[in-house]
């Protein structure tokens, strides 16, 4: 008695499925890459620290304020300070930040898009402390 072999076949349907999936998560990784881990800018802000504390509810981040020197016009017959609130990703950066609070800091920072909450509340990362005074 001879036996049949059926050859399975796949469907076009199956492969094409298969292809939108993949191109769907690529870009989709991209993307979350782009937008919270890619470094938009760097730069050094200068000023004195206003604060520097630990706050969150589920993740515990260090976060900051600097005054930067000068003020700015705002509306009609008013001013406005310069304000930078920024993270801070290194407990050692954070701890000498709050040990100095009041005095002036130039800080590197890193700019990114979009903001984690492991990472902080805000799209600017603090990562070293260049000077301080």
């Amino acid at each position: 008695m001879a036996e049949y072999q059926f050859e399975e076949k796949k469907s076009g349907f199956g492969k094409i499925l298969f292809w939108i999936v993949l191109v769907i998560f690529l870009f989709g990784g991209v993307f979350f890459w782009y937008k919270y881990y890619f470094v938009f800018g760097e730069g050094v802000k200068s000023g004195y620290l206003n604060y520097a504390v630990k706050k969150g509810y589920i993740f515990k981040t260090y976060e900051g304020k600097i005054i930067q020197e000068g003020f700015g016009k705002g509306k009609t017959g008013t001013f406005t300070s310069y304000e930078f609130e920024f993270s801070v990703d290194d407990a050692k950066v954070f701890k000498q930040l709050e040990e100095n609070s009041g005095k002036h800091f130039d800080l590197h920072y890193k700019e990114y898009n979009g903001t984690l909450p492991w990472r902080g509340n805000t799209k600017y990362v603090v990562d070293r402390i260049v000077s301080m005074k």
